[in-house]
């Protein structure tokens, strides 16, 4: 995998491959781990107070001398406050998601912060763009975690974005290796984001429990729910199923409100209740079917892509 492109060279790395930044998941060791060995990381601020997420920052310095990020949910009442503290600790790269990049952008760029924003449609991608985002990722229904209203796929989402924006687009949702990867850059994307294959390594803070239910997950064990509050996909379990038996019977906004309850995802990724909590998980899952430490994953991934990259060359020779 020998690739130099605009993402690249936009944060510096080796590899095109950024690990997203998700919730009780992926602190400064799964960060620090990507960045290490030639990706991105990402530190996940949105399950963290002001005060953590300096304390991942400064970590995650102190563990890599590489380039990493940490990505922001827009739509928290602290942003603000989490974007103050990645300016104070100079961190350079945040990817924003959930809400209007609009709303921090000059302040983001006034202190010389790539910003990269996480959309689920071509309409929210000509926004970022207008607005000022160095790259965009274009997240398919696919993924693990909230997911766009429109449910738009991974392949027909990507080149529709490709062909809409000027600024270079990141694939995410259901890349889970190397063929994934040289398939989004087959769509003309010139990175990949990876959720919950990252999610599945030694170096995240995921619960062990959660970590084997996306082991033995196959091809149709997430689901798709919380279509009136915020599309979510998560591994099925007694939650999912009580959920969705009661959107089928027409529960409104406020009976799913209070069916979620609170700290869900907390209970379900980070403490490991299979049964009550929201294991919050891609498609890809069915493709995963062991827990590396990062450093083995990332070379995993980059064999898989050279071997998938030969086999598609000696298709075209055929030809």
């Amino acid at each position: 995998m020998k690739i130099s492109n605009r993402i690249t060279q936009l944060f510096g790395i080796k590899y095109p491959i950024i690990q997203a930044g998700m919730v009780w998941v992926s602190g400064w060791k799964l960060a620090s781990a990507v960045s290490n060995n030639g990706g991105l990381g990402l530190i996940g601020a949105g399950s963290m107070k002001p005060d953590l997420l300096r304390e991942h920052i400064q970590k995650c310095k102190a563990a890599t001398n590489k380039p990493f990020g940490v990505n922001i949910p827009l739509l928290r009442g602290d942003a603000a406050d989490l974007i103050k503290v990645v300016i104070e600790e100079n961190v350079k790269i945040v990817f924003s998601s959930a809400g209007h990049p609009g709303k921090f952008i000059d302040e983001l760029k006034k202190n010389n912060i790539t910003v990269v924003h996480v959309v689920p449609s071509v309409k929210f991608a000509l926004k970022a763009e207008s607005v000022g985002c160095d790259a965009i990722v274009g997240e398919g229904v696919e993924a693990g975690g909230h997911n766009g209203a429109d449910e738009i796929t991974t392949f027909c989402l990507i080149p529709q974005l490709v062909d809409a924006l000027r600024i270079p687009v990141i694939a995410a949702g259901g890349v889970s290796d190397g063929r994934g990867i040289l398939a989004a850059l087959a769509l003309g994307a010139e990175g990949v984001q990876i959720g919950t294959r990252f999610a599945v390594t030694e170096e995240s803070s995921a619960h062990s429990n959660y970590k084997q239910k996306v082991i033995y997950a196959k091809d149709n064990d997430t689901i798709l729910v919380l279509k009136k509050i915020g599309v979510a996909r998560m591994i099925k379990n007694e939650f999912t199923a009580e959920v969705h038996k009661a959107e089928l019977n027409g529960a409104d906004e406020e009976m799913l409100k209070q069916l979620l309850g609170e700290k869900r995802e907390r209970l379900g990724i980070f403490e490991g209740d299979e049964a009550n909590g929201m294991m919050e998980a891609g498609q890809g899952a069915g493709l995963i079917k062991e827990i590396l430490p990062v450093k083995d994953l990332m070379e995993k991934l980059i064999k898989e892509f050279d071997e998938a990259a030969e086999r598609f060359n000696r298709v075209l020779l055929r030809t």
